[in-house]
């Protein structure tokens, strides 16, 4: 099954950092609400209240402090996930921020990496540590280790994170089953050492992805930065963020 979606609500008084943000979020697979202001953050929340805020600070009639006042100082908002993210570092600033009882306190600009795990330690029981995108790459099973007699087969991800991915297969291994497996991007090939963690079939009534998830269990620096230089790629291609 998949999770609930998520619904931040980003205020920030600059347009570019809205866009930003919201687009980021949204490739992450957050609903998103904006609010250039919280004076229009607060009428927001009269109709719907977000998952999280993430916010800025610098706000020309209320000021960002008096907004996280607000917020939990209200019965209806004082539990909400507040996160800031702000171009002031400012220890005094960070300091009541987290005084004041936010997640966290960022400092713009932000790797989306680490806001989209900031995010999720605020928001989930069982947080995600790593960017998860949908994503098709050709995938070698070396299947010797598990019975295959040292036979190949290729299949394809339907998701990849720099922990794992999701392998579409009408064969999957057993759960447990450690297998290497070879992963190509592009001209890339990366070699891990895999294990497998669940999987799913086809069942009469419903319909799942049959296949298997896999957990990354031997890989070398070098390709677990390279994985994820490609994933922050995918996930930020065409959007630029104008300081």
């Amino acid at each position: 099954m998949g999770r609930e979606i998520r619904t931040v609500l980003i205020v920030d008084g600059s347009a570019a950092m809205l866009f930003y943000h919201g687009a980021l979020l949204k490739r992450l697979e957050y609903t998103v609400l904006t609010a250039a202001t919280p004076e229009v953050a607060l009428k927001t929340m009269e109709h719907i209240l977000p998952s999280l805020i993430l916010t800025g600070l610098s706000f020309p009639r209320m000021t960002g402090i008096d907004f996280l006042k607000a917020l939990k100082g209200s019965e209806r908002t004082n539990t909400l996930p507040l996160v800031v993210l702000t171009a002031e570092e400012d220890a005094a600033v960070r300091s009541e921020c987290l005084r004041l009882g936010v997640a966290a306190y960022l400092v713009k600009p932000v790797d989306p990496g680490k806001l989209y795990k900031t995010i999720q330690a605020a928001t989930e029981r069982t947080p995600r540590q790593n960017i998860r995108i949908n994503t098709s790459l050709r995938v070698v099973l070396e299947e010797g280790t598990a019975g295959g007699g040292g036979a190949e087969r290729t299949e394809f991800t339907t998701t990849i994170s720099e922990g794992g991915l999701y392998l579409r297969t009408l064969s999957p291994q057993p759960r447990k089953a450690m297998t290497p497996i070879r992963i190509f991007i592009g001209d890339r090939e990366i070699r891990v050492k895999a294990e497998v963690l669940y999987t799913c079939v086809m069942e009469d009534g419903l319909f799942k992805e049959p296949g298997m998830a896999i957990k990354f269990v031997e890989i070398s620096e070098e390709d677990r930065n390279y994985l994820r230089s490609f994933i922050q790629d995918q996930v930020t291609s065409g959007i630029k963020l104008d300081m």
